[in-house]
């Protein structure tokens, strides 16, 4: 008889659960049949044990049916974008608008921040009103007239990833890839997505910073999704320095903003978006090649449609109407702006990204525990990028701090994250897995 307690036997001792054990614990999490020891059993048996790749498949396919699967009739392909994390990463707030001009449907259900990496929901919450948690009928609805909405997942999507999600960072098993595989991907696939594209971080900023790690969630991610049924494919894109000159919720908006009005925009948010969107467009049938689907994602940038089209979907949302010609009003600003002095005069060789990102957290844009209540308007501006020259004194960034003194535990952490020396050559997109 299948129990919780013979499926982790099995798994402690080398075999794998079959697809119908696999389907039976994910209903026992949603249900609570399952334990909360037994959950941690059972991941930190997957971690010490690991999975085949068949295996995957059918714990992510039972996580992803553990609840509702939302199911669409739109004039046009339904499609997504995942990112695994970074600093100053709000490549989804310009693409997702972008892919809806393109003619696609982009239903995006988002998470919170995870530690030292951004969230788009905490980012899009920044603008005032916007409201992230919508019932089905009025998800469904801005998707179909508006071709996109950014919202949260409600409780009965992939309910067995919030047990298992809730355990693994108290059972030490986050690093587990195919935990990390069926609790991404339970959620994507559960939307009723028909293509995705993902983009996995690498480097200090990222959540697994080396090159190997990434690769391999990167393959995993993509078999297993496909083994679903879900065309996909992934960008392996640098994170060894925050990808925006922005970091913190408010001023990621702004960055996204000034991108699709014509503002001073980051050359490398524009390049990133435009090259996972042609992926998307290309994946989905919407372009006939990649290089195709990204001159429509960059058209629809520099002509404004993709900021007309995020501005819909934010009134849509509960947000104010005129965002795109106010924001530099609307959005929430911090009341102390200091310039964080260089210690040093040379070539800026190296950032430690993943501390601009903590420094960012402890400013108040970040959660150092569940309960926390985010300050949106703090953050980093006019972050210098790697092989800036400067001289000692020179702001390597502006703070947007609460008060004084946070603003200066944020200068004296900043300053030693910034490290003078010949940079390494590192492309924006390293790699591209299939």
């Amino acid at each position: 008889m299948t129990s919780a307690r013979s499926i982790i036997a099995a798994l402690r001792d080398g075999a794998e659960p079959s697809a119908a054990d696999l389907r039976w614990f994910a209903a026992g999490l949603a249900s609570g049949e399952v334990s909360e020891a037994q959950a941690g059993a059972f991941a930190m048996a997957v971690l010490l044990r690991g999975l085949t790749e068949a295996g995957r498949v059918a714990l992510t396919e039972a996580m992803r049916d553990s609840g509702r699967i939302l199911r669409w009739d739109l004039p046009g392909p339904v499609v997504d974008k995942h990112s695994t994390g970074g600093v100053g990463d709000v490549v989804s707030l310009a693409l997702a608008p972008a892919l809806a001009d393109c003619g696609v449907f982009v239903p995006m259900i988002s998470g919170r921040g995870l530690g030292h990496t951004g969230g788009t929901l905490d980012k899009l919450e920044a603008i005032p009103g916007l409201r992230v948690t919508l019932d089905e009928a009025e998800f469904r609805a801005i998707t179909a007239r508006e071709g996109v909405a950014i919202v949260a997942a409600s409780r009965d999507l992939a309910p067995a990833d919030r047990r298992l999600y809730a355990v693994r960072d108290v059972t030490a098993t986050v690093e587990s890839i195919d935990l990390i595989t069926a609790s991404i991907l339970s959620k994507k696939l559960a939307a009723g997505l028909e293509a995705l594209v993902l983009d996995v971080k690498c480097g200090s900023g990222a959540f697994l910073p080396d090159a190997a790690s990434a690769r391999a969630l990167a393959r995993a991610l993509v078999q297993t999704a496909k083994g679903a049924g879900c065309a996909t494919v992934a960008l392996i894109t640098d994170m060894d320095q925050p990808l925006c000159t922005r970091a913190g919720n408010a001023l990621e908006v702004v960055e996204t903003l000034d991108l699709l009005t014509g503002g001073a925009e980051s050359a490398r948010l524009r390049d990133l978006t435009i090259a996972l969107g042609g992926e998307l467009l290309a994946l989905c049938g919407a372009a006939e090649t990649v290089a195709a689907g990204q001159a429509r994602i960059r058209d629809s940038l520099a002509s404004g449609r993709a900021a007309e089209r995020f501005g819909r979907m934010v009134a849509a949302q509960g947000g104010p109407r005129d965002l795109l010609s106010r924001y530099g009003d609307l959005l929430p600003k911090a009341p102390v702006i200091l310039p964080c002095p260089s210690p040093f005069s040379g070539v800026i060789g190296a950032i430690n990204t993943r501390e601009v990102g903590e420094t960012v957290v402890h400013l108040g844009g970040g959660r150092l525990r569940e309960s926390d209540v985010l300050n949106p308007a703090v953050g980093l501006s006019d972050l210098l990028p790697v092989g800036t020259e400067v001289q000692a004194g020179e702001p390597l960034c502006r703070v947007h701090a609460a008060d004084e003194a946070s603003a200066q535990a944020a200068i004296a952490r900043l300053q030693k994250a910034f490290r003078t020396g010949t940079p390494a050559a590192v492309k924006l997109v390293q790699d591209r897995v299939i």
